[in-house]
């Protein structure tokens, strides 16, 4: 089965390369289209990414762009979901659509607190349920919430 995924997923200044190439075969396997914004930090022949996401790569939709004003430029009326740990509202009470990007920030920062704090009604969290936990993989947050997007527009057969 070949599925067009009608979500985007967006890793803004992403650091680590396994990170972003298990991202890639993300977007492989569910068809999503996957963006990066630069900077990166990692090269994209980098030999951990490229090992990562395996021989997928001709199965991913990329779009690299230069900067989050260009990416912005190119989607004026898109619908962005901002993922943050600060976030009031979890991944579960978002109603996701058609045409949505979830956007995931750095490693080591996240997202900007100027852009979460322009739209905390797209700001969205996955709750922890240990303190001692800071955060989870951006790879398993960016699955998480794909496939939870995904769910909402029945695509996963009836989940």
């Amino acid at each position: 089965m070949s599925l067009k995924s009608p979500f985007h997923l967006v890793l803004v200044e992403p650091e680590i390369p396994p990170n972003t190439g298990n991202i890639a075969r993300l977007c492989g396997a569910t068809g999503t289209t996957l963006h990066l914004i630069e900077p990166l930090g990692f090269s994209l022949d980098d030999r951990y990414l490229r090992r990562a996401g395996l021989d997928y790569w001709p199965s991913v939709d990329l779009l690299v762009w230069p900067s989050w004003e260009g990416f912005r430029r190119a989607y004026p009326e898109g619908r962005f979901w901002l993922t943050s740990k600060s976030a009031e509202k979890s991944y579960v009470e978002a109603r996701f659509l058609p045409g949505d990007f979830l956007l995931f920030g750095k490693e080591t920062e996240g997202l900007p607190r100027a852009l979460l704090a322009q739209n905390p009604q797209f700001s969205i969290r996955i709750p922890l349920f240990n303190d001692a936990v800071r955060s989870l993989n951006l790879s398993s947050a960016a699955a998480i919430v794909l496939y939870e997007a995904l769910r909402q527009q029945g695509s996963l057969g009836g989940l």
